[in-house]
């Protein structure tokens, strides 16, 4: 009996693969959300990218009071210093990647999980600088970005971060 990945890898599985590209891009928000990251960002944003937008830094204002209805203002900048109100780039995003430097506290990432959330948007958080943060320090981070996010990824260097915006189609 042949295994599944075998298998699928007959004359007779393979009508049924799609061997032409996903026809439409994946419209991907890589948010920098420190100034660590921000210097990332940046450097990525040098490359070639399908669909992606690169902003350096949220602003916003103090979130709701507990019970109250979810309305709080944020902004991003891109990296031309422009700003864009945080719901309307969400609203365009099938993906938004906040990306965080271990040690900072991420705090702008509730503001971007809790709207993403609402417009139903995919989050993923990466970290960058595990070498050389502590335990404590990557915990702290950890606890800002891990409510927020679907995928979390803790990263050894930035080029891993690059490895996976293009895995993400970005």
């Amino acid at each position: 009996m042949l295994s599944e990945s075998a298998r699928m890898t007959t004359a007779a599985e393979a009508k049924f693969r799609i061997n032409a590209p996903n026809s439409k891009p994946r419209a991907i928000k890589v948010i920098a959300l420190d100034k660590r990251s921000e210097e990332v960002v940046k450097r990525l944003a040098k490359s070639p990218w399908n669909k992606a937008s690169f902003f350096t830094s949220v602003h916003f204002e103090s979130p709701p009071k507990a019970g109250a209805d979810w309305s709080m203002k944020a902004w991003l900048n891109d990296l031309a210093g422009r700003t864009s109100k945080l719901v309307d780039e969400i609203n365009s995003a099938d993906l938004v990647v906040m990306v965080a430097s271990a040690g900072d506290k991420a705090e702008a990432a509730s503001v971007i999980g809790e709207a993403c959330a609402l417009k139903r948007v995919m989050t993923t958080a990466l970290i960058l600088d595990r070498a050389s943060a502590s335990d404590d320090a990557l915990s702290e981070t950890l606890l800002h970005l891990r409510p927020y996010a679907s995928m979390l990824v803790v990263a050894d260097d930035e080029d891993y971060i690059e490895s996976m915006l293009v895995a993400l189609r970005a």
